[in-house]
């Protein structure tokens, strides 16, 4: 049987909607390995673990989860759970090593098998086209700052529409185009490791440059059935008083954090205070006449990813910040509650208040929550189980405000809990662990974690008790 056996409950208090997707997520650096397999090159991330100091320990995304070789017993996992749909991530220099040309064949065909698999198990594959592992070589050619990556992108979404348009009916183009323009280019602390403002805020137009041609290139190459879609990872913004300095430092937020993507995919044009408060950085003429419209082409759906949220002062922030143009106007102060392993609040409120904001600016959108979940410092005890009882109460929590949320009107479609997998964590390596299912690193063996369980139960009944 699927679903850890799950049995449904009469007791269930909080049903969700009929055809509500349950699903898990995880990212190709973070768990595939077999780095150099196959006709892998580099990617930034490859390169910046590889500097010293950048990523905790030392560690790399070398052998990660070893997915690439364990992918069938990883299927065999999600089977077990009973999730409808599984989010995973392309690496782009797995299947075009440069980043220009065409693919190499072992590549996608390790895609193609993925994919197979999950059909072969009843899970509808939801392949997301970018999720930070840029081509190295496309990096040292000037990377996301420069139009040509744009580019470069449009082609590769190209090749992978043409090699699995029959088999994956869901596209991301990009995931969290914030964090790889702002934390790769803004302040450094990810790949691949920039500290630059102007940097980052270019950056960020070519993303959503980036997302509006391989929009488009999908669009002409997929069925009409398919859907198309971005991920973003919006802030929760909250300012800390209704001072007016303090509500102005929510709105410098607000729009370097989010309505810089938001405005330009949905609306096709730049916020104007944006453009103001960054006058001092850049005066934008790298957007050129026709991007706000190719990058506004039309999409299916926006995925949402979700931790917790943000609340902001007056004051100025550390240096190098990532917040181009709000560095001397924003202090970051800590939210109230219990936090996680990343020592990140815990706060579903922030959830539900994302959600009935984009049910309100973006009437008509439907929603999708593509990554949400919480590390903690759990481990296998001596009889091998992991016991978890913290993210259980955090994924309760955030899936309750996500039910509240659709009541109160929001077009939520699903719920993709993040992670599958422990895996690497990008800049903090193997020290943190987000997964529902234990992986011990030295002999890769997957255990579920109590919080497996109780998402078997939840998927099976349909809702919350």
């Amino acid at each position: 049987m699927t679903a850890l056996d799950a049995r449904p409950d009469t007791a269930m208090t909080l049903r969700f909607p009929a055809g509500f997707r349950w699903g898990t997520a995880t990212a190709a650096y973070q768990i595939e390995g077999a780095a150099a397999e196959d006709g892998r090159t580099p990617s930034i991330w490859d390169t910046f673990s590889r500097a010293p100091g950048k990523v905790r320990n030392g560690d790399t995304g070398d052998i990660a989860a070893d997915h690439y070789h364990r992918m069938r017993e990883d299927v065999a996992l999600m089977r077990r759970l009973g999730v409808t749909d599984y989010r995973f991530s392309v690496s782009w220099p797995r299947v075009q090593p440069t980043g220009r040309g065409p693919a190499v064949q072992k590549g996608v065909d390790f895609y193609r098998r993925l994919v197979d698999e999950l059909r072969d198990a009843g899970i509808r594959p939801v392949a997301t086209l970018y999720h930070w592992d840029l081509p190295q070589e496309l990096e040292d050619a000037g990377g996301w700052p420069q139009r040509e990556t744009a580019q470069r992108f449009g082609e590769y979404a190209g090749i992978m529409a043409e090699a699995l348009g029959d088999r994956v009916a869901t596209w991301t183009t990009l995931n969290e185009p914030w964090c790889a323009a702002f934390l790769g280019y803004g302040n450094g602390v990810h790949a691949p490791g920039r500290t630059s403002p102007l940097a980052s805020l270019r950056a960020a137009h070519h993303f959503n440059l980036a997302h509006g041609w391989a929009a488009q290139v999908l669009r002409a190459a997929l069925p009409p059935s398919a859907e198309v879609s971005l991920t973003l990872n919006l802030h929760a913004v909250r300012a800390h008083s209704d001072s007016p300095a303090d509500l102005d430092a929510a709105r410098r937020i607000d729009a370097v954090g989010n309505r810089i993507f938001l405005d330009p995919v949905f609306h096709g044009r730049l916020p104007e205070d944006l453009l103001r408060d960054t006058a001092t950085v850049t005066d934008w003429s790298f957007v050129l006449d026709g991007d706000l419209a190719v990058a506004s082409t039309p999409i299916d759906s926006l995925g949402i990813n979700y931790y917790s949220p943000t609340v902001v002062a007056a004051g100025a922030s550390e240096s190098p910040s990532p917040w181009a143009g709000a560095e001397q106007h924003v202090r970051f102060l800590p939210a109230p509650g219990p936090r996680t392993a990343m020592d990140w609040p815990v706060d579903a409120d922030g959830l539900h208040e994302l959600l009935v904001r984009l049910r309100d600016d973006l009437p008509g959108v439907p929603l999708v929550i593509t990554e949400n979940g919480a590390a903690y410092d759990d481990y296998a005890d001596p009889s091998g189980e992991v016991k978890d009882p913290e993210r259980v109460a955090y994924l309760h929590a955030h899936l309750s405000a996500v039910h509240r949320a659709i009541e109160d009107g929001a077009d939520v479609r699903g719920y993709f809990l993040w992670s599958l997998l422990d895996n690497f964590e990008w800049a903090y390596g193997y020290s943190k662990r987000f997964g529902i299912v234990h992986v011990d690193f030295a002999t890769q063996r997957r255990t579920f974690k109590d919080s497996a369980r109780w998402y078997a139960e939840v998927i099976a009944r349909g809702g919350l008790t």
